[in-house]
C-alpha cells in the first residue's frame, strides 16, 4: 500500500497514498481533478465503468463554451481525461461499495481496495429514469433524450413527445417550445403534478397538447424516431402519435446507494451542499448531478468540480496549519 504524509501506518492494509479521492468520472470529476492536481494534491479518480458518464451518450454538444462547431460527448470526455492526466490524475476502474467516516477520516471501499483520505469528492452522477419500453434504448441519442437544454435545438421545427407530468417535464416542455413545432405531453395520471404557474403557461401555449391517463408503450422508427404507441390506462385503448423526438422526464436516480444513510435519510438521495460544494461532513464534497438542485449541465458540473477542488485545497491547508493533520 502507498504511504502518505498524513498517516503513519495506523491504517494497516488501507491505501493512504492520495490527498484527494474522487468518486465518479464524469465532467465534474475530471474538472475537479485538474484543479486538485494543479494544487499539487495527489488525486485518484474511482470510476466503475467508463469516463464521461452521461456525456458519452451525447452525439453533439453545442452549449459548452469553446466549441462553436459543436463537439461529441466522447471527444470532449477524451480531452478532459487527457488534461486531468497531464497534471497527474490517476484513474482506477473500481466500483465503490461503501464510504464511511471515522474521526474525520474518510474510508472508501471498492471492489478492489480500500482507500483513506481526509478529502473525498463525490461525483458519482445520477441516472435518468427510463420508460423501459421497446425502442427507447435503440433510439437513445438518435431521437430519444433526457435533457431538453442539451438536445432541444436539434429538434427545430419538429414534432416531439414529452413523457412525464411533474415540474421537470413541464418546464422542459416550455423550454422546448423555443425550437419545436408541436409537443404532446403524455402523462399516466388524470392531472399534471407541476406547479400551477407552469401549468398556466402550458395550458395557454398553442404548441402544447396534453394527453392524460396514457402511457408510452413503444418508440418506433427506422433511421430515427418516427412515432410512439400509447395506451389509455383506463380504457386500454391504443393509438399512435407521429413524432421525430421523444423526451423523457420522469425523474432521476442519484448514484449514491454506496453511502447508505451517511448523508441521506433514505438510501440513494441527491446530496445537499453549501456554496463550497461541501456536505454536512467537513472534507466531504458533492458535485454535479449527484448534488441537490443541480442544473444537470456539463458547464455547471465543471463549475461544481472547480469550486469543490479549490475549497478542498483551502481546507487541507487550514488543517495542516492548525496541526490537525501532519504536514
Amino acid at each position: 500500500m502507498a504511504g502518505s504524509q498524513y498517516y503513519e501506518g495506523v491504517l494497516e492494509g488501507v491505501n493512504t497514498g492520495y490527498d484527494v479521492i474522487i468518486v465518479g468520472g464524469g465532467p465534474a470529476a475530471l474538472a475537479a481533478a485538474v484543479y486538485t492536481c494543479r494544487a499539487m494534491l495527489k488525486t485518484v479518480i474511482l470510476e466503475k465503468q467508463f469516463l464521461g458518464g452521461q456525456l458519452v451518450g451525447t452525439e453533439f454538444i453545442e452549449n459548452y463554451p469553446g466549441f462553436p462547431e459543436a463537439i461529441s460527448g466522447v471527444d470532449l470526455t477524451q480531452r478532459m481525461e487527457a488534461q486531468a492526466k497531464r497534471f497527474g490524475a490517476e484513474i482506477r476502474y473500481e466500483e465503490v461499495a461503501k464510504l464511511t467516516v471515522e474521526d474525520g477520516l474518510k474510508l472508501v471501499t471498492t471492489d478492489v481496495d480500500t482507500y483513506a483520505s481526509h478529502i473525498v469528492i463525490l461525483a458519482a452522477g445520477a441516472t435518468p429514469r427510463k420508460l423501459g419500453v421497446p425502442g427507447e434504448g435503440d433510439f437513445y441519442g438518435a431521437g430519444v433524450s433526457y435533457c431538453a437544454t442539451c438536445d432541444g435545438a436539434f429538434f427545430r421545427g419538429k414534432d416531439v413527445v414529452v413523457a412525464g407530468g411533474g415540474d421537470s417535464a413541464i418546464t422542459e416542455s416550455l423550454f422546448l417550445t423555443k425550437y419545436v413545432k408541436t409537443i404532446q405531453i403524455i402523462h399516466r395520471r388524470d392531472t399534471l403534478k407541476a406547479t400551477k404557474i407552469y401549468l398556466d403557461e402550458v395550458y395557454s401555449n398553442p404548441r402544447i397538447n396534453i394527453v392524460l391517463n396514457a402511457t408510452v408503450e413503444r418508440i418506433y422508427g427506422k433511421a430515427g424516431v418516427e412515432g410512439v404507441s400509447i395506451k389509455n390506462v383506463l380504457t386500454q385503448e391504443a393509438g399512435d402519435i407521429p413524432c421525430q423526438g421523444v423526451f423523457v422526464f420522469i425523474g432521476s436516480t442519484p448514484n449514491t446507494s454506496f453511502l447508505g444513510n451517511l448523508l441521506c435519510t433514505d438510501v440513494g438521495c441527491h446530496i445537499e451542499t453549501n456554496v463550497h460544494m461541501e456536505t454536512a461532513i467537513k472534507g466531504l464534497y458533492a458535485i454535479g448531478d449527484v448534488r441537490k438542485n443541480s442544473y444537470r449541465q456539463i458547464a455547471t458540473g465543471v463549475g461544481d468540480g472547480v469550486t469543490a477542488a479549490i475549497a478542498a485545497e483551502h481546507t487541507l491547508a487550514e488543517w495542516k496549519a492548525s496541526g490537525k493533520i501532519k504536514k
